[in-house]
């Protein structure tokens, strides 16, 4: 965001500005009645299909699949005992393809999220609060 002189505002004033946009499209959220996401909702409407209830790819679909559905209850202990929530995040947006992953089956949530979303206010805001529920949904299924 540029100030009329064409220079972006001083990182303090970025850093409240984003605080004040964040607070807005959650008030603005809860008003159109959509509140924040819930990822459990996101997860057994949009997931469950192919990783399962449980999360550990064992969904009704997955033995149509090509390619097994990820265990989703095992990214932690596979990434040394830490979630990725950025490549968990990348993962589900799916619109940011990477060829070297090969060809994708997983429907690009992002896209079908940012699709639901068009001509709402803060559209591209909604889309991300969906993700990030998602995201710190799949946190919840790690196991120990």
């Amino acid at each position: 965001m540029a100030k009329a002189g064409g220079r972006a505002p001083a990182p303090r004033v970025a850093a409240i500005l984003g605080l004040a946009g964040s607070l807005a499209l959650g008030t603005l959220a809860g008003a159109c009645g959509r509140g924040e996401p819930a990822g459990r909702g996101l997860y057994v409407r949009h997931c469950a299909s192919c990783h399962g209830v449980s999360g550990q790819g064992d969904g009704p679909v997955a033995p149509h699949l090509r390619r097994p559905p990820t265990d989703l209850t095992a990214l932690a202990r596979r990434g040394g005992g830490a979630l990725d929530e950025d490549a968990v995040r990348s993962a589900i947006d799916g619109r940011q393809a990477v060829a070297e992953h090969g060809p994708r089956e997983m429907p690009v949530w992002g896209a079908v999220f940012a699709e639901q979303m068009e001509g709402e206010r803060f559209s591209e805001g909604l889309t991300e609060a969906h993700l990030s529920a998602l995201v710190r949904y799949v946190r919840t299924l790690q196991s120990q």
